[in-house]
């Protein structure tokens, strides 16, 4: 894996430099800059960095594709696009979102009330809103108060008992009624984890017999001008273009028959969200078979061929692609905390006057061990060792011989590598797998990567520094939670190497990246960890500024959002102290100063400088 495979996914948002990631923007800041700037201030634990120019980049892209093949195909609609705001709900995502889209009137899609009441509040004038997912009466009625409220919204039927609670608030109220969508459940499926999202058995969407009913339902009820969209959606992070080639192909030919049924206002199509991110590092596990560029030309292309053949206007082309807007703008950061074989570090030797002899030849192999001898050596070291172990076991030598030879032959294999690096064999790379460092890492997986855990989700991961020397240490991660899940293990077959640096003389940090779509609002607060602090980074042309400063929830703010009363937790662990004797008063005072400070700090380990 050359460079952490940062050709594969990071889109050239990110550049190796004098042994650092950098943002490949503007005055180019590093990450460990950043962060060490970030630090400084008595930050701990890990850290989430927000770029709000990699969201403008993602929407400038997606709109300037879809522009240029409706260039090129003569196509006679426009292209829109909303953001699904389940992708990334925290405040300085949306903003950001938001901010930056406002010059392509980039919209926002809700899929409860809460996010609808967010749309209603952060959506730019004249930009679009589009409801989906299932709907009561007050949900339908909150769609109606935004249409009054100027919004350009469309709610999303997703079966005719929907329809029906729209027609019956129409009838209710005098506020305007919102534009109105339909979702079709196509035979057509996706493919990859979410292609259940499609076909038949979708959960959402109405059949070819419920779309006909709809359609006399919206007459009878006189509502018929307020259809302008037929939607569908096949899946997320779709893998493959042929299932949705065949959707629109489905879609289209619904979108002209409803047109040739007297639905003059329908003059949309929203083929959902899906478009994929690139999230692994390797080349043979690339996440889709095409490119931006050829997934707008194929929609615009089969959209218009479709029109064309059934005589019907082209419609507009809307998109909900969240995953591919926000996953790249953030990055996790976290230091190391710990390398699991830095107790065999050779200042922890401790010889006896007199050592066993296979404990010696062990010396004199590790102290004469060059690039000519390196395997003959280590075969002699591996072999020493199992000796010396069954010696222990027998109870010949004891705990501190052991020890030694522990280190020794530890040390004795990382030189071997270090010296083979160049050129490896075959067994020096089964024994860097056998032998893997574990890196803990101030974090929670199940906070911070959460479909890394429940679905196998791969995330970029590469160290911030250190760049220009080649990492050797095969590398698993283990996370602080006290559950054996909080780990990504060392893969053969997609390894991640990392390096072998001395945690006592400095610090070690790793980032996570594209973790910008769905983590954060996945995240769970197992063994109450908490989001981490976050920041926004603004980069210019001479330096960047950090905004936005959310620090993680201290710990009694913890307990308090799942339920405890912080204060009256807080009033028993002081009066217990107060309480407590064999400790003077200035002592209680000292430790009562202590306790309120671990109780106003976040729960993340303290451990790094």
């Amino acid at each position: 894996m050359k460079n952490f495979g940062l050709n594969i996914w990071s889109n050239n948002n990110f550049i190796i430099e004098d042994g650092q990631i950098k943002l490949n923007y503007k005055c180019m800041p590093s990450l460990l800059q950043i962060v060490e700037d970030i630090r400084s201030n008595d930050v701990r634990g890990p850290i989430l960095l927000r770029f709000p120019h990699l969201i403008k980049s993602q929407i400038r892209t997606l709109y300037s594709y879809f522009d240029k093949a409706i260039q090129q195909n003569n196509y006679r609609g426009s292209f829109n696009a909303v953001f699904p705001l389940k992708v990334n709900q925290f405040p300085h995502a949306v903003d950001a979102i938001t901010s930056q889209g406002a010059q392509y009137n980039y919209g926002l899609e809700a899929g409860s009330k809460a996010e609808l009441i967010l749309a209603m509040s952060k959506t730019p004038s004249g930009a679009n809103i589009t409801v989906n997912g299932f709907k009561d009466k007050e949900m339908i009625t909150l769609g109606f108060i935004a249409a009054q409220s100027g919004h350009n919204i469309t709610i999303t039927i997703e079966g005719l008992g929907e329809l029906e609670t729209i027609i019956e608030v129409a009838q209710e109220c005098n506020l305007k009624v919102p534009n109105i969508g339909i979702r079709v459940r196509l035979h057509s499926a996706g493919s990859g984890i979410w292609a259940k999202s499609g076909g038949m058995d979708a959960k959402f969407g109405l059949t070819s017999t419920e779309i006909i009913e709809a359609i006399s339902l919206l007459k009878d009820a006189k509502l018929l001008s307020k259809l302008n969209m037929v939607h569908f959606h096949i899946g997320s992070q779709m893998s493959d273009i042929a299932p949705l080639k065949k959707a629109l192909r489905e879609a289209g030919n619904i979108y002209a028959e409803l047109k040739k049924m007297g639905a003059d206002s329908l003059k949309s199509i929203n083929i959902g969200g899906g478009l994929a991110v690139e999230y692994d590092q390797h080349v043979m596990s690339s996440a889709r078979n095409y490119s931006i560029d050829e997934f707008s030309s194929s929609v615009v292309f089969l959209l218009g061929e479709i029109m064309n053949a059934k005589n019907v206007d082209h419609p507009d082309i809307f998109t909900e692609s969240g995953r591919f807007i926000v996953a790249s703008h953030a990055v996790l950061i976290t230091p190391v905390l710990e390398l699991f074989t830095q107790d065999y570090q050779e200042k922890l030797l401790n010889f006896k006057e007199v050592n066993p002899p296979l404990l010696v030849e062990l010396i004199e192999l590790n102290d004469l061990l060059n690039n000519t001898n390196c395997i003959e050596y280590l075969h002699d070291a591996l072999d020493h060792m199992e000796s010396l172990l069954t010696l222990f076991d027998l109870g010949y030598i004891d705990l501190q011989d052991r020890s030694n030879a522990e280190i020794l032959v530890h040390n004795i294999i990382k030189k071997a590598l270090y010296l083979k690096s160049s050129n490896p064999t075959d067994e020096l790379a089964q024994l860097q797998v056998k032998l893997q460092e574990r890196y803990l890492i101030n974090a929670s997986i199940f906070q911070s990567l959460p479909d890394y855990w429940g679905l196998g989700q791969h995330f970029p991961v590469m160290p911030l520094h250190h760049l220009n020397t080649t990492p050797l240490r095969a590398a698993s991660l283990w996370d602080i939670t006290c559950d054996s899940d909080g780990e990504i293990g060392f893969n053969p077959d997609k390894p991640l190497y990392l390096h072998d640096v001395n945690l006592d003389e400095e610090e070690y940090f790793l980032g996570f990246f594209n973790v910008g779509a769905y983590q954060e609002t996945l995240g769970m607060n197992h063994n109450l960890f908490t989001h981490p602090s976050e920041y926004t980074i603004t980069i210019d042309e001479y330096t960047y500024e950090i905004k936005n400063a959310v620090e993680s929830k201290s710990i009694l703010d913890i307990l308090d959002s799942i339920g405890y009363d912080a204060e009256m937790v807080s009033s028993r662990l002081k009066s217990d102290l107060m309480k407590s004797d064999f400790i003077t008063e200035q002592e209680k005072n000292d430790t009562l100063a202590k306790l309120e400070l671990f109780l106003n700090q976040n729960g993340y380990l303290r451990t790094t400088n």
